[in-house]
This record gives C-alpha cells, structure tokens and sequence, in this order.
C-alpha cells in the first residue's frame, strides 16, 4: 500500500466515526477487488474508495456553509437534504486537504451517491463498491448484487440503482434526479 494511502487512512481515523471509517475501510478494499476483477488501476480504486466519505461525517449544516464558501453547486434537493453533499463536498476535500490531484478519482467520489450517465469504469467501481462492501448488511438483493458486481458492473449498476429508487419511494425520501436519470440511462443501455 502506498505511503499517501497510508497517511490519509491515518487522517481519516481521526476525522469519521467508528462506523464510517469500518465502512471507509470496506469500500476501499472493495474498490481494488472489484479494480483487479475488471482491469481498472487498484490505487485509484484504493484511494477514491478511501475518500468517498471523507465529508460525511461533517454536520449538515457545515456541509451546506463549505459548498457555499468553497462555491460549490447546491441543488434544490441537496438543499433540502444536505447529507447528499458529501459526495461533492468531499471531491473538494479530496484535492484541497488530502492533495488527491488525479481527476478521475475526485470524478468517482462526486458522483458515487447518484451516479450518473456514462460512468467511467472507476465512477462504476466506487459507487458498487459503496453499496456492496462487507459491512453493509440491511440492503435487499445484496448476494445476487455482489455476484453480479464481480462478472457485469452495468448490471450491478442497474440494480443497486432500481433498489434504491424502490427504497426510496417506499419511505417517501427525497430523489435526486440524477438518480433517476442514471436509472434510466443504465436501462436504456442494457435494453439495447
């Protein structure tokens, strides 16, 4: 493992939750199986599975005052749901506080929680990994997905995607457009 990965794990054990930083740990182990599986770079995969959740666990309001200070784009539903600012906020702390200069990894932690059309192979391995690392348990389907990330990440991609627009119309949650329109960009493809 290479010497920044080392530092930033030790930055970032001081800065998340037990919790947060056992998942951390999950996601970045994850995204270098599923890099080895796929043909993708590992330490990319490594360091933005390490990072994705660098900004998690920075209160919501905080989170809201370092988009607006930093001018980072604040959509009408990540207003109102600002834990979904994590993911852009931490591409920022990525670059500005761990010094991750490579831009497609700061690219895979912005979009790992949405998704978005056309991802590139490290956008697709971080936001599988986070849904399928081990530690995640309470999610439908995750055998099957987990299968599924290893042999065709498009499908994975799929179907983590249509189990988290079902989840999210059963609670009522709010969705994110982006999702929806990764939703049906990935069924478009995979109909063809």
């Amino acid at each position: 493992m290479t010497e920044q990965i080392q530092e930033i794990k030790k930055k970032l054990k001081h800065k998340l939750d037990k919790e947060r930083y056992q998942h951390t740990l999950g996601v970045m182990y994850t995204a270098s199986c599923l890099a080895m599986a796929h043909g993708a770079d590992m330490e990319q995969a490594m360091l933005a599975g390490l990072l994705h959740d660098c900004a998690k666990c920075i209160p919501n309001t905080e989170k809201v005052k370092l988009c607006e200070k930093h001018h980072l784009d604040i959509s009408h539903v990540e207003r109102e749901n600002p834990f979904l600012l994590h993911s852009r906020l931490g591409a920022f702390l990525a670059k500005s506080e761990y010094g991750v200069e490579d831009l497609t990894i700061l690219h895979a932690i912005e979009v790992h929680t949405t998704g978005e059309e056309n991802m590139s192979l490290l956008d697709k391995i971080i936001f599988v990994a986070d849904y399928i690392e081990p530690h995640r348990n309470k999610a439908p389907n995750l055998t099957e997905i987990r299968n599924l990330a290893f042999h065709n990440l498009d499908e994975a991609v799929l179907r983590i995607l249509y189990d988290t627009l079902h989840y999210l119309n059963q609670k009522k949650g709010a969705i994110d457009k982006k999702t929806q329109e990764t939703y049906e960009y990935y069924q478009k493809l995979l109909d063809k």
